[in-house]
């Protein structure tokens, strides 16, 4: 038995980007809903040499990842826990959106706040979105409303309810802001353990989720942002994976996130890039 364990929530190209890079030497725990995806990303990454366990989990049950949690701590020692697991705007309603992206969050943070290892670190991927205060204006009140009402009680606030999150765009903006103010909450309880937590956002990277968000209707809008980044270009997944490592390894850092986007955000910051165009 490995003594180490790595989780891995999300079995896509950024989580098994991140797993090659953190997994030498240790147990990947790798979890999804989608049984065809996990297996096929297990077996890239024993391929290339890794030790792998695969575990079903829906991100939005707390029963689902709380029985995920337990099963890796029986592994061993869980030392890293990475969240990469969530829907686009293109993909689902907003109500599906809040559900998996923002709550789905929370609940992760608390299950595997429970079990992390001292000295351990977690990862949430969440994304460039939650810089884009524009499309999820929030008062200081709902912020700190996002950051501590307990995580049951989340889908209940006013602002988060159906009749007010009606677009899924808007209910992705506000699940990545949810998720920067969660971790930095997360950080503190974390810390009782000896443990750290940090949040990621990264722009457009060529994913399969990209892909069907830039073919999307905000095909046009995707595009504006690639020409108008100071980067000019698209990330990959090894770019991602390169700055989750040092999230996951640098011990001074907890409740932080790390804006990977090419200059986007700078971009529209900078009236050079409407989030119209």
């Amino acid at each position: 038995m490995n003594s180490e364990v790595l989780v891995v929530i999300g079995a896509g190209g950024i989580g098994q980007a991140i797993a090659r890079r953190q997994g030498s030497g240790r147990m990947v725990l790798l979890a999804d809903l989608d049984p065809t995806a996990l297996a096929a990303a297990a077996e890239a990454l024993e391929a290339a040499g890794h030790t792998v366990s695969t575990h079903p989990v829906d991100a939005a049950s707390r029963d689902s990842v709380h029985a995920l949690a337990q099963a890796a701590a029986q592994f061993g020692d869980v030392v890293n826990v990475v969240h990469t697991a969530g829907l686009s705007p293109v993909q689902a309603s907003a109500e599906a959106i809040l559900a998996v992206d923002l709550v789905g969050v929370a609940i992760v943070l608390e299950e595997f706040g429970r079990i992390i290892a001292p000295g351990g670190s977690g990862l949430v991927v969440s994304s460039m979105a939650g810089h884009m205060r524009a499309l999820a204006p929030l008062t200081a009140e709902q912020e700190h409303a996002l950051a501590y009402t307990p995580t049951d009680e989340l889908l209940a606030l006013p602002f988060l309810r159906p009749t007010a999150v009606t677009d899924s765009g808007a209910a992705y903006a506000l699940s990545k802001r949810a998720n920067h103010l969660r971790v930095q909450a997360a950080a503190v309880t974390w810390g009782d353990r000896g443990a750290r937590v940090n949040s990621i956002s990264p722009g457009i990277i060529l994913t399969p989720l990209a892909k069907d968000e830039m073919s999307g209707p905000g095909a046009a809008g995707y595009q504006a942002m690639i020409e108008h980044s100071a980067a000019g270009r698209v990330g990959t997944t090894d770019e991602v994976a390169d700055a989750a490592a040092y999230l996951l390894e640098a011990g001074f850092v907890t409740g932080s996130d790390l804006l990977i986007d090419g200059g986007v955000i700078a971009a529209i910051n900078a009236g050079r890039l409407g989030l119209g165009q």
